[in-house]
């Protein structure tokens, strides 16, 4: 069997970054950017207050000086005249700086009365005042390609003019669930039959990633049917179907695959839970076939599917973040292959990351998936001892009170 890693280098050299496309620059948030940002804007544009005060000449300023105020300006005009020595000019917060000014006294520190300020104190030249091209220089490589765009990226390229902007494609995932077993979400499960968890948890993921998921909807245990759906997926960029792909009599999807035309890259993974995933290329396309047990199909599209789709779609940053936590109680990982197993991070009550076991850590069992922050990796045959340090995948942000 091929361990984690290698498994992962052959899906990664297999996968390709797709096209762009254009869209309206809100839209394109949680998108990577696909093209670099070279700003024909100087922002600020000149030089401005950043208070509300008194523009002045920082020569003129010291405890008890006395000038003259000859005019305001607000933000979104234009001074009237230039500032002369002596005198000061009123100016709010964004309001353009006069010329002949070379600072700005907060009006806190001064007194006004009939048309003179009396200032409290000396102000160095610059004080309070915002250089124009302090943020931004006409020229200037601003965002390069591979960028995820944040709330803060997307302010950046309004302020630089960008109505729209050239973002990598969402990749378009088919989403297949296979098995007799299965009642789909709308329907009241039959006599030896359970609800269809994989299509909504694995949609739900592809969404996280950036994906667009569309449902193929449930496939009977028959291998007519598997590839009818398999070949119903052509529009799509990847393929991903849960079940069916162990050595069971009626684990179909490989032989379905083949039928199609697939061409099948590897076939199990060293590690647990998740042993049984397929994954090959269909017409050029990328196949996953995940274990069918809820949370194997959830960590394998972690490890592998997750990682794939963030390359599809132009990120540069692939792996979640890992953090290095003290065990709070006793994880055990028996068998020959290498545990990814559901845990809450949560504080030691020293000021360092704390983490146990979600509970039980059967495959089937969804809700210890629900209570995890991240997957402890641990390696075959092992138990992390009370006390002792453990690798943690993060799978979701950490409220504060928690760490």
């Amino acid at each position: 069997m091929l361990s984690v890693e290698e498994a992962l280098e052959a899906i990664l050299s297999r996968v390709s970054t797709l096209g762009a496309e254009h869209v309206d620059v809100v839209a394109s948030l949680g998108r990577t950017l696909a093209e670099a940002i070279v700003s024909r804007r100087v922002i600020p544009p000149w030089a401005n207050s950043s208070m509300d005060g008194y523009a002045v000449r920082a020569a003129d300023t010291g405890k008890g000086a006395t000038l003259s105020i000859v005019g305001r300006v607000e933000a979104g005009a234009l001074p009237a005249r230039a500032v002369g020595r002596s005198e000061a000019m009123r100016i709010f917060t964004g309001a353009p700086l006069p010329s002949g000014a070379d600072a700005v006294v907060p009006q806190e520190d001064v007194d006004a009365a009939d048309g003179h300020v009396t200032l409290r104190g000396a102000v160095e030249p610059a004080a309070y005042v915002r250089a124009a091209g302090e943020d931004v220089r006409a020229g200037d490589r601003v965002l390069e390609p591979g960028t995820l765009l944040t709330a803060a990226e997307i302010g950046l390229l309004a302020t630089l003019g960008h109505g729209q902007v050239a973002v990598y494609r969402r990749p378009r995932v088919a989403i297949l669930s296979t098995g007799n077993e299965l009642a789909d979400l709308g329907t009241e499960p039959g006599p030896g039959q359970i609800p269809n968890t994989n299509t909504y948890s694995l949609m739900a993921q592809v969404l996280e990633a950036g994906g667009d998921p569309v449902s193929l909807g449930v496939a009977p245990d028959r291998l007519e049917a598997i590839e009818e759906r398999v070949r119903r997926a052509r529009d799509a960029d990847v393929i991903l179907s849960s079940a069916g792909v162990s050595v069971g009599e009626l684990d179909l999807v490989r032989e379905a695959l083949t039928r199609a035309g697939a061409e099948l890259h590897l076939w199990k993974v060293s590690m647990r839970p998740g042993k049984p995933i397929t994954f090959g290329s269909l017409g050029g396309r990328p196949f996953f076939g995940l274990p069918g047990n809820p949370v194997s199909a959830m960590v394998t599209f972690e490890l592998f599917v997750r990682p794939a789709l963030l390359k599809m779609s132009g990120r540069r940053r692939l792996a979640r973040a890992r953090v290095r936590a003290r065990s709070l109680s006793p994880i055990p990982n028996p068998g020959a292959r290498r545990g990814y197993l559901r845990v809450r991070l949560e504080s030691d009550g020293e000021g360092s990351l704390g983490v146990r076991l979600t509970g039980e850590q059967g495959s089937a069992i969804l809700r210890s998936m629900v209570a995890a922050d991240g997957l402890a990796v641990v390696p075959p045959d092992t138990t992390i001892a009370t006390g002792d340090g453990v690798e943690v995948i993060v799978l979701r942000e950490l409220p504060a009170r928690d760490v």
